[in-house]
């Protein structure tokens, strides 16, 4: 049959008893031919792992470090109680309630007698903690999802729904299954058109998800089960719509629904943090001819954004967005005509996992723009001034903020933002425009991001001579 399979993000799990009568029902009655795949709810992967923006110790850290005996204890009963407390507010029986509660006590026990065997073993010295700690983090992370599944099944089956739980999370499983044949066997003998199947973000599989996705396995799952079982389409419930800037900074009565989009859009709009899709995911999608949809969970009569091949009708800019920046510099005089510079620099972004997110360079300076700590570029300088001790290194906090579009062919964006910019009493550091005219970069100082996001978005969106592409 025809079925689409659709994913709910953390903060829409966090409002599930409001999404029972819109999203998974209708009038009283349950909308089959659908699979769903959920995220933890909002906030409990960070306290399983560490705080995705702030870098916050969670369960993951703690244990990574092993500095204090008891850090990780006490941060795995706080994940414990703030699970509970999660599902006692979207649940209204209270042997649901009940049975959601002993769930997360036998997972968070069975997670911490599991940790504290492997600090037990490792105490030999013939086992080293640090070739563990993926696995660690990847059992830690299943935690999450399949408790919200878990709930999830338990409030649509109180509400009259044949719903269906899909553990993925291969909890006390020992077998070794690719992701593909742990999907294969989980949806073996489902039936979307007679039952609403709830299945766990994370998968748990040979490959390891973490390991190359991180905690963008959520949608990697979520994309890998639309494309195994032919899904007429791929939906992801957020709690916005995807827009033209975000509605807090520039207000919410000037921002425009993109309504039509491509994935050429999706990725730029990934590489600023402004992720509608993991790119893996997305490549996923593209590959097996599954297009996606990215709707607003609680505006269920709204269409939301498609995302597909489909170039733009006329250059239009689409998206104004940013992101917090570091810019490490490399001054080197004798670097004209001088092989590998830029490669022993890339070594060192790489060994210390920082992502570039965009590079300008002249005959004597390499400048990354990169998305990282303070932390890890003191640990980057460190190598670099190491390998070149004649070089001049610096990094300096900044912003980037870009126009994004599938066309932008035109427009002459870049000219157009440098007056608006002007316009507004802002100075760019610098600015940039590829040969493919889906963007342009301007880096300026951190505190005018904001500033320069909404003239930039007032410039090439609110004026309707930018010809922004409004799609209904």
């Amino acid at each position: 049959m025809t079925h689409t399979v659709e994913k709910i993000g953390g903060t829409s799990m966090s409002r599930l008893d409001r999404l029972r009568d819109t999203l998974f029902m209708e009038n009283g009655s349950a909308r089959y031919g659908r699979v769903f795949v959920v995220s933890a709810f909002s906030g409990i992967t960070n306290l399983l792992l560490e705080h995705k923006k702030t870098g916050e110790a969670g369960v993951y850290a703690h244990y990574a470090n092993a500095d204090d005996e008891h850090g990780w204890h006490d941060a795995l009963s706080r994940t414990a109680e703030a699970m509970i407390a999660a599902h006692e507010a979207v649940l209204d029986n209270p042997g649901d309630v009940e049975r959601a509660t002993a769930f997360v006590q036998e997972r968070i026990e069975g997670a911490r007698n599991c940790l504290i065997d492997l600090q037990r073993l490792c105490s030999f010295g013939h086992f080293r903690l640090n070739t563990h700690l993926l696995q660690v983090r990847e059992l830690l992370s299943g935690l999450g999802e399949a408790h919200s599944a878990l709930v999830s099944t338990l409030m649509l089956q109180r509400a009259g729904v044949n719903a269906r739980l899909l553990d993925l999370s291969g909890w006390r499983d020992d077998s070794e299954l690719t992701l593909e044949q742990r999907i294969g066997r989980a949806m073996d003998g489902v039936d979307p058109s007679r039952e609403m199947p709830i299945v766990t973000g994370y998968a748990q599989c040979s490959e390891g998800l973490m390991r190359e996705f991180d905690r963008g396995y959520s949608e990697v799952t979520f994309s890998r089960l639309a494309a195994l079982t032919g899904a007429s389409e791929a939906i992801i419930h957020k709690e916005f719509h995807l827009s033209s800037a975000d509605p807090k900074l520039v207000g919410a009565e000037n921002v425009r629904k993109l309504g039509h989009t491509n994935y050429d859009v999706a990725d730029q709009m990934a590489n600023l943090g402004m992720e509608a899709i993991h790119p893996s995911a997305a490549k996923t999608l593209r590959q097996a001819g599954v297009p996606l949809r990215v709707a607003n969970a609680f505006e269920p009569e709204d269409p939301g954004t498609i995302i597909d091949e489909q170039p733009a009708e006329k250059p239009t800019v689409e998206i104004v967005t940013g992101l917090d920046i570091i810019a490490l510099e490399l001054f080197e005089q004798d670097m004209v005509g001088v092989k590998g510079y830029d490669a022993a620099i890339l070594d060192a972004l790489t060994r210390h996992n920082v992502r570039i997110v965009s590079k300008v360079s002249n005959a004597n300076t390499i400048t990354h723009y990169v998305d990282a700590s303070l932390k890890s570029m003191r640990r980057v300088e460190s190598d670099l001034s190491a390998l070149y001790p004649q070089a001049r290194i610096s990094a300096h906090k900044l912003a980037l903020v870009s126009v994004i579009g599938r066309d932008l062919s035109g427009l002459q964006t870049l000219a157009r933002g440098m007056q608006a910019l002007g316009a507004a009493g802002l100075e760019p550091r610098g600015a940039c425009q590829g040969p493919r005219n889906v963007d342009n970069q301007f880096i300026l100082d951190r505190a005018d991001r904001s500033a320069a996001i909404r003239s930039l978005h007032a410039a090439f969106v609110e004026d309707s001579e930018a010809g922004f592409a409004l799609v209904a």
